[in-house]
């Protein structure tokens, strides 16, 4: 059976897609969104990014998605990544946060976002 969200953050299409017998995911149909796409329009780096907040880990159906569109995009020499980011609660401002699996604070997510590499200085 199709999983309901647990937020408040869906759209009415989201929600309208999830009520379709149709395409239930029990017959195959799985859907996701992207949380970003980032860009330096000046270089042409960019990379996607998904965003989870307190805690939660990529579902196993994004899992496989996400390496799909992953593997895609490797043709373009200016992409980037796929990356994660985990928040212990909802922002880098009231918690802890991992980018990729590695503790990074706002300072390190900061020189990410710029250079589009991740240095973890420990």
């Amino acid at each position: 059976m199709t999983r309901q969200r647990n937020d408040e953050h869906s759209t009415e299409f989201g929600i309208w897609l999830r009520n379709q017998a149709e395409i239930d995911s029990k017959l195959g149909y799985v859907t996701t969104n992207i949380d970003y796409l980032w860009q330096n329009y000046k270089t042409g780096d960019w990379m996607l990014m998904e965003e989870k907040r307190y805690g939660a880990k990529l579902t196993y159906s994004q899992t496989k998605l996400f390496q799909l569109l992953n593997e895609a995009c490797l043709m373009n020499n200016r992409y980037r990544g796929f990356h994660t980011i985990v928040f212990e609660h909802t922002s880098p401002d009231d918690g802890r946060m991992w980018l990729d699996d590695k503790e990074v604070t706002s300072a390190e997510l900061l020189l990410f976002l710029k250079d589009f590499d991740l240095i973890v200085a420990y």
